[in-house]
């Protein structure tokens, strides 16, 4: 199958949809499809070519469009350099011979409905205005949560055109970490303290603020790491929380080797925000049950989906003592945590990204 992927994103990114992109582009390579990555210029300062950031095989082409980087205007600036992407993609000979045209972005595809095109729309949240649209036109919605397709169903999408499809993790890349000494020893955390650490953007829906608070309440020799988040956040969560190690971006190639620093990953997505109760599917899930190390996760919806307690130790979203009283459970309690480890790294094994290509595209039913 020929599939054209359009993505109006800076690539590569240190945010999490250039790493999903780039993985479902791999994914879908390996199964043998032909696919191209469509991209437009933007000013960036991240140098480095995308395969090699992202660790990802070369399997697949990336194709640069010269478009205005107008997204330094935010809104409208995001809005017409979405049009003019979407119209120089119209005009690649791919365009024409490929049998879908996928994407993540609805303003994209509404450029498309009435070509003829086969639409396969990657939703990532509820509908809004533009995702409507497109929903009507669009051949397949692939969907990472349930609660993300119900809310297509809500507004009339029949069930029979939505795939759900979590997103995933590339096992290989976590078979072999590094060890925890040497983890530490490249971060700068402490050998002879527990560590409980989040990796991951530090948006407020993130709940980062609740697992830094529960800092203050651990026992002496357990403290609280943070890997992720730009160098204005990280300044700023620096002289809110002294006691906590921020340890500013790294690297997706680094992933595995950064998670076996921990005797614990938090997931602490707040209950405050529709998204992170409902919609979202994070990486950071898949990657820290591919790590053998004991999770400690928000009670949500969104993660109830995809783990239970046999994988892992939950508390009620935004509760700082409940996230407190967890992480001393799953570092107190080693027999029931690996316990839970094991699980966790037995399920994983269903959400790798070549499990996930290959569902969408048995759901799309073109020889």
């Amino acid at each position: 199958m020929k599939i054209l992927y359009l993505a109006n994103i800076r690539l590569p990114t240190e945010k999490a949809h250039g790493v999903q992109i780039m993985k479902t582009c791999e994914a879908f390579a390996k199964e043998g499809h032909d696919i191209e990555l469509v991209v437009p210029t933007r000013i960036n300062s991240i140098s480095k070519d995308p395969f090699e950031y992202y660790g990802v095989s070369r399997l697949f082409k990336v194709i640069t469009l010269k478009v205005p980087d107008l997204v330094s205007l935010e809104g409208v600036g995001f809005f017409f350099s979405s049009l003019y992407f979407a119209e120089r993609a119209r005009w690649l000979k791919q365009f024409w011979a490929a049998d879908i045209i996928y994407s993540r972005d609805a303003l994209v595809l509404l450029q498309y409905v009435l070509l003829g095109r086969r639409l396969v729309y990657e939703a990532h949240g509820a509908p809004a205005l533009m995702a409507r649209l497109v929903a009507r036109f669009a051949y397949r919605i692939v969907v990472i949560s349930k609660a993300t397709g119900e809310s297509f169903v809500a507004i009339g999408v029949p069930r029979e055109k939505i795939v759900v499809a979590p997103d995933g993790v590339d096992l290989d890349a976590f078979a072999h970490p590094e060890s925890k000494e040497a983890a530490r020893n490249r971060l700068g955390l402490p050998q002879d303290k527990k560590i409980a650490l989040y990796i991951g953007r530090v948006d407020g829906w993130k709940g980062v603020d609740t697992l830094c608070d529960a800092a203050a309440l651990l026992p002496s020799d357990t403290e609280v790491a943070v890997i992720g988040g730009e160098p204005e956040q990280v300044t700023m969560l620096k002289t809110r929380y002294p006691n906590v190690h921020f340890l500013g971006f790294h690297p997706y190639r680094e992933l595995a080797d950064n998670q076996a620093a921990a005797d614990v990953l938090i997931l602490p997505n707040t209950g405050k925000s529709e998204v992170s109760m409902l919609y979202t599917s994070p990486l950071k899930l898949f990657t820290y049950m591919a790590s053998g190390v004991p999770i400690v996760a928000s009670d949500t919806p969104s993660t109830r989906e995809v783990l239970t307690d046999d994988d892992a130790y939950f508390f009620r979203p935004d509760d700082v003592n409940a996230l407190a009283e967890s992480i001393k459970a799953a570092l107190g309690g080693v027999d029931q945590s690996q316990r839970k480890v094991a699980h966790a790294k037995g399920k994983v094994k269903e959400y790798s990204w070549q499990k996930r290509s290959i569902a969408i595209v048995d759901s799309l039913q073109i020889l």
